[in-house]
């Protein structure tokens, strides 16, 4: 597994870590499991991708979204326990808001889970949830969380 080499050829860089939006750690880790807490579109501290999908984005906005979500949940993954620590990603959740007519977030999804297999290679193959909600905070479209397994220090 190489994931910075991999990231490189695809001519993606990781973003800077997000600051928390409350009282929790970005990263909680239980005996050889890493919770990631849920990881919004932010680059480098801009809010992107806010609105619902149907209405204010498209189906292919919702892909870069998750996208970006996905490399956001790895940057914390990377500074908070190392890439050469991951056996592998287990699970993630993916929330998004649309309008009542939109149903396409298994699409939207596949940002995540694309990058994830793309990055992290058999590492990455995961099983997911995705949810419709009202409402994300500050008008996100979309939320991913995720949990890891990592080797034992």
């Amino acid at each position: 597994m190489q994931p910075l080499k991999n990231l490189k050829d695809l001519g993606i860089e990781l973003p800077g870590l997000s600051t928390p939006g409350g009282s929790y750690s970005s990263v909680n880790i239980r005996k050889n499991i890493a919770y990631i807490a849920i990881q919004f579109p932010i680059k480098n501290e801009e809010y992107l991708y806010r609105g619902r999908f149907g209405t204010e984005l498209s189906t292919e906005d919702g892909y870069k979204a998750m996208e970006l979500c996905a490399l956001n949940v790895l940057a914390q993954v990377q500074e908070k326990v190392g890439f050469e620590q991951i056996i592998g990603l287990n699970h993630i959740d993916a929330y998004y808001q649309s309008d009542g007519n939109w149903d396409d977030g298994p699409k939207v999804v596949n940002g995540a889970s694309d990058l994830f297999v793309n990055v992290l290679e058999e590492r990455g193959k995961h099983s997911r949830a995705i949810f419709g909600v009202h409402q994300l905070p500050r008008n996100f479209s979309v939320g991913l969380t995720s949990t890891f397994t990592i080797k034992h220090n």
